[in-house]
Order: C-alpha cells, then structure tokens, then sequence
C-alpha cells in the first residue's frame, strides 16, 4: 500500500498565515502527498510553490458552514480553478438537507460541479455527517452522485465530530463504485488512517500527514 497517496495535506485554520502554507507545499511535496487542501485565496499561493511537482491542489468552498449562497459557492469554484485548483472540495446546505429540500440541495452541488468542470476539476461533497442521520447521510451521497459529483466526505473538521468508522463504511455501501470517499476530521494516528481505508475511505484528509507518515516509515 502506497499510503501516502491517500492523503490531501490539510491546512485550513482561519488564523493560518502564507508561510505556514508554503511549508504545507514543501511536506507536500517531500512526503509525495496526493494534494494540499488549502482555503481559496491560498490557492494562487499553493499553484506558485507547488509548480512543476505532481502534488495537486484541493480548494474548500462554502466552507465550513455551506450556508451561502449557490451563486457564491458557484463562484468561489470558479476562481479557485483558475488559480490553479483541479479538485473542489464543497459543503452541502446542510439545513436544506436536513429539512429534506433534495431539490435545492441537489442543484447547489450542480451548480459548483458544472463551474469545476470547466476547468477539468473534480468535486468532493462535503456531507458534514456528524450532524445528519444515517437515513440523511444516504440521501446526501444520492444527491452526490446525481449532481455528478467524484467524491462524497465525511466532515469539514469544524463540527462537533470528525469522520467515523461507521460512516465511512455506509458512505462506500452507498454510492459503491460510482463514487469515492474521502475521510476527513479527527483523523490523526496511523492507526486512524488505516481503519477509514479499511472501512473504504479512497482519500483521507488530515492535518497530521506527516506525523502519520512517520509513523508509518518508522514500523516499515
């Protein structure tokens, strides 16, 4: 298992500043990381530092709450694909899910999965499953796939819990091969990575990549 090829290299604190970013792209890079996971207006940033390397940039939008609007998530996909972004990492309206507006929820993941494409980018949908049921995390991954979105995620990391075993699992039964799944949110061991692979996580965000990394190095 090549396993640092899971990871998305993750930095996306308000308070995380441009040289913190850079040294996200050199672990990156160094750990030959799948992508950076950055907020949009590190993504010009993250393009410049990364240029020339295989590390690929993923940028957040509507995050963490996905309350905006549709128009502003649609936008924000938009800008951060020509800066260099190629997958887009969006968060659902969560309240519509949960009020059962398939109908608006569906159109916004369209909406910034029809701006990504423009660009060749791919979208992970970002389900915030700690605060859905087991029925409501189902019909998101539905949604998901019927927008034409390449991933379903578990969490922005920014809610009362992170990605679940559990969760993972129920993900991957649901949308099966026609979709991946990306873990993300409290993921911080060794151990942590490899039971969400296991349970059927395709990617795995995290912000202690290197740790975990080491920790897989050094049991080699």
């Amino acid at each position: 298992m090549v396993i640092n090829q899971y990871f998305d290299h993750t930095l996306l604190n308000p308070d995380a500043n441009s040289m913190q970013i850079k040294k996200l792209c050199e672990q990156a890079m160094a750990y030959k990381f799948y992508a950076v996971c950055v907020n949009s207006s590190y993504v010009s940033l993250a393009s410049e530092k990364l240029s020339g390397s295989d590390v690929k940039i993923a940028a957040v939008v509507g995050f963490p709450l996905g309350a905006c609007s549709t128009e502003a998530k649609a936008f924000e996909a938009a800008d951060a694909c020509r800066k260099g972004a190629s997958e887009i990492d969006m968060v659902i309206q969560i309240g519509r899910l949960k009020e059962g507006d398939t109908d608006y929820v569906k159109a916004d993941i369209e909406a910034v999965v029809k701006a990504a494409a423009d660009y060749g980018a791919a979208v992970k949908v970002i389900l915030e499953t700690c605060l859905l049921t087991e029925e409501e995390i189902i019909c998101g991954c539905k949604l998901a796939a019927e927008a034409g979105a390449a991933f379903v995620k578990t969490s922005t990391g920014f809610g009362k819990g992170g990605a679940t075993e559990d969760h993972v699992a129920l993900m991957k039964k649901t949308v099966g091969n026609s979709m991946k799944v990306k873990a993300s949110g409290g993921i911080r061991t060794l151990q942590d990575a490899l039971t969400m692979i296991e349970a059927g996580a395709d990617r795995i965000g995290a912000s202690a990549g290197v740790g975990i990394m080491e920790e897989y190095l050094n049991r080699r």
